[in-house]
């Protein structure tokens, strides 16, 4: 096979080198039954493939295959800077058909999260095309694990979550279970966006994160998930009155659109806020991180960009002594990823594994698993994790190519 031959050959000489590569096809799919993640893998003329993750999106997949791989045919995938800058759309890729890249992309959404899987499938491909693990290509590491936070339902989850796994910390949202229990109670019963809490929700929501603090005492770090549901006016009374629990942090307390508004919170509450799912790229971070809106930033690099923006973003937080927190939703193939870059990154906090035990998601790649609560970061080359590809191709909804 060609990759080991190379090798063998680079080895004789008592050195290294990179093969001459080509874009062959890149292919991105859709899985039934609901899942999130669409898996992205790039192909090249010798055989030598790149997998990739985006999610949270609608359509990334079909600008894959529809748009960016015919564009991406016969590039060399590891010009990967020069890759991106021609999908963001500083260099016109073609002069008819679709629109230039520059006014697809926006500041985010589908455009964007199919970069980001296609970026990420690129640092798999030029990991294994050098025989190293992602985060030498990125800098190197200044660790070599990373702490993880997992979800929790209620006390009694978060207490059987941490004896399994010895996370250090764990996050809490009212809506990671039925939540009539408050909503039942408001201004506008059953209203889900936007929400002034009263007097009596106010109090609920204490209540819960203070059964979490009784259960589990002040040896783990608790955040609240708050899915960008409130007002200013709410955000700023809930944080108050959640001071003495000593939350890791609040998480979006109201949508990520409005810099002023997050600013004018952070600035009446000693919480930490914590924001950056819907926050995309770092032309998107440079307002929240000039004005210091947030006390922790949360990118997701399957979303704002793909990794190297990730590490962009990180190096701007940096500036202003803001930690690194990356949001995770993902399989353990773009989870590990993830740790990778937070491996290279000096002002990183913790990362999120939303699905570490959900086996639909774990199944669909090789096992991964954490150890006293850290993910130690994979020194194999690329990303260092294979998906399944039999689990994934069984899931691939009709019309798409397997992988």
């Amino acid at each position: 096979m060609f990759y080991g031959a190379f090798l063998a050959s680079a080895r004789a000489q008592g050195t290294s080198f990179v093969p001459k590569l080509k874009i062959r096809e890149i292919r991105a799919v859709r899985l039934r039954d609901g899942f999130n993640s669409r898996f992205i893998r790039v192909y090249t003329d010798q055989g030598l493939t790149g997998t990739g993750e985006t999610m949270d999106t609608v359509g990334a997949e079909d600008i894959v295959n529809s748009f960016m791989g015919p564009q991406l045919v016969g590039r060399d995938p590891l010009d990967i800077e020069g890759i991106l800058f021609d999908l963001w759309g500083w260099k016109r890729s073609t002069t008819a058909g679709p629109p230039s890249p520059l006014f697809m992309r926006g500041m985010g959404g589908p455009y964007l999260s199919a970069i980001s899987g296609v970026e990420m499938a690129l640092w798999d491909l030029a990991g294994k095309a050098m025989n190293v693990p992602v985060y030498r290509l990125l800098g190197g590491r200044v660790r070599e694990k990373v702490p993880v936070y997992l979800h929790a339902a209620n006390p009694d989850d978060a207490a059987s979550l941490i004896a399994q796994t010895n996370v250090k910390a764990l996050k809490i949202g009212t809506d990671y279970s039925p939540d009539a229990w408050i909503l039942n109670k408001g201004f506008d019963p059953g209203k889900l966006w936007g929400l002034h809490l009263n007097t009596a929700q106010l109090d609920d929501m204490v209540n819960f994160v203070g059964g979490f603090r009784d259960k589990l005492g002040k040896s783990y770090d608790i955040a609240l998930e708050c899915h960008a549901r409130y007002d200013v006016e709410t955000a700023i009374q809930l944080c108050h009155l959640l001071e003495p629990f000593r939350l890791m942090w609040v998480e979006e307390p109201i949508p990520s659109d409005d810099v002023d508004a997050m600013l004018r919170i952070r600035n009446n509450t000693h919480v930490p806020i914590a924001a950056g799912e819907n926050i995309y790229s770092r032309f998107g971070y440079r307002e929240f991180l000039e004005k210091e809106a947030l006390s922790i930033i949360q990118p997701d690099m399957s979303k704002t960009g793909g990794l190297l923006e990730a590490r962009k973003i990180a190096s701007m937080a940096e500036v202003y002594s803001i930690p690194l927190a990356p949001h995770g939703v993902a399989s353990p193939l773009a989870t590990m990823a993830y740790a990778h870059v937070c491996a290279t990154v000096p002002n990183f906090m913790i990362l999120e594994w939303t699905y570490y035990l959900n086996k639909q998601y774990t199944s669909l790649a090789e096992p991964v698993t954490l150890k006293d609560g850290f993910l130690e970061v994979s020194d194999r080359p690329g990303i260092g994790v294979a998906i399944n590809d039999a689990a994934v191709n069984e899931r691939v909804e009709p019309g798409y190519n397997p992988l």
